[in-house]
């Protein structure tokens, strides 16, 4: 047998040995079939090649962003997940977003290593509430705005902490649904407080209650470069809910409002595009076609899931990127070949 055949022979079995083990790993810890096939195989590089990344700039902040942001909250809530990140990052992205302790846990720790690495190489957003004691459709006090701005303030800089870095490139009033906070000049000055010391680049919102209103109001003021929404290819996603929203204008009917946003110099970052079709586990399974009657045949007859329908689709109708968690190999890849092949799925006018 000459030596080019034994060569491959052996690297056959190292091969299938690897996927094998990483398989029955990935099994055990998931006890998901199909993700501890598509892990194996991928650490055995005998998986599908990743796509080329495509890019978009983000609004004001003159980045220009991999259209697949990280979501790394969720993530990296309870532990590392450094072989995400670095096959993330490897891949082409290079925006990575998370959130501070107070609800996301160990996540900007747990971040923290990856951090030292590649903190020079990408654009890094965290989050964290304003902490006004209001509801989403109550006017905010001067006295209130005041404690409002220091407690946010201070959430940066545990932020950073957290993060053992000095500086964010662009940090988020998380879960903004009041247009009064949104608009107050108070919490506004510390962000630029924040900014002349050094610590934030840019200020932006996340919003998935009374979007339409807070998108609006923050276009408005001209001071945001970045708002997080949770939109579908139905609409407005409802937080409070786990569904669409009632009465929701359809996306394409939501385009105006998107690009006056982004007229004004704000990046359009989508998230929970295809939440709803995941349901309720107690519930039973989801609604996989929940969106079906929105996209036409070429997106139906594309070999994608409903998730990555659901990404393509809004990358296509009015956002710059898409924010998703991913916590195994396959869910990173299927929504990296989404967002990097979103414009092969529909017809240019």
């Amino acid at each position: 047998m000459s030596e080019s055949i034994l060569s491959s022979t052996r690297r056959k079995f190292v091969q299938y040995g690897t996927m094998l083990g990483v398989g029955a790993s990935t099994l055990i810890k998931t006890r998901d079939v199909r993700a501890a096939a598509f892990e194996g195989k991928e650490a055995a590089g005998l998986g599908d090649p990743w796509p080329e990344m495509q890019y978009r700039t983000l609004g004001r902040t003159g980045h220009n962003s991999s259209r697949l942001v990280f979501g790394c909250g969720a993530t990296l809530s309870r532990e590392r997940h450094d072989d995400l990140l670095d096959a993330a990052f490897d891949a082409g992205v290079n925006t990575f977003d998370v959130g501070f302790k107070h609800y996301y846990n160990d996540a900007e720790k747990n971040l923290a290593p990856f951090l030292k690495k590649r903190h020079d190489d990408i654009f890094l957003i965290s989050k964290a509430y304003v902490p006004a004691d209001i509801d989403w459709d109550e006017e905010i006090s001067v006295a209130q705005a005041k404690e409002a701005a220091k407690g946010w303030a201070f959430s940066l800089d545990e932020s950073l902490n957290e993060m053992g870095i000095d500086h964010v490139d662009a940090y988020y009033q998380m879960a903004a649904n009041n247009v009064s906070v949104v608009t107050n000049e108070e919490l506004y000055r510390a962000f630029e407080d924040a900014k002349a010391a050094g610590k934030v680049d840019h200020l932006g919102i996340s919003t998935h209650q009374n979007a339409a209103n807070v998108l609006q109001a923050a276009t408005k003021t001209g001071w945001f470069s970045l708002a997080m929404i949770a939109i579908t290819p139905g609409g407005w996603y409802d937080w409070e809910d786990k569904s669409i929203l009632e009465g929701t204008p359809t996306m394409k009917s939501l385009r105006p409002i998107l690009d006056d946003a982004r007229d004004a110099g704000i990046g359009l970052v989508g998230m929970k595009a295809g939440r709803f079709l995941a349901g309720r586990a107690w519930l039973g399974w989801g609604n996989p076609d929940a969106f079906d009657e929105y996209y036409d045949e070429k997106l139906l007859k594309a070999k994608l899931s409903e998730f990555q329908r659901s990404y393509a689709f809004v990358l296509e109708h009015g956002l710059d990127v898409v924010n998703a968690d991913m916590q195994t190999m396959m869910h990173l890849k299927e929504n990296f070949v989404a967002a990097a092949t979103s414009a092969d799925y529909f017809d240019v006018a």
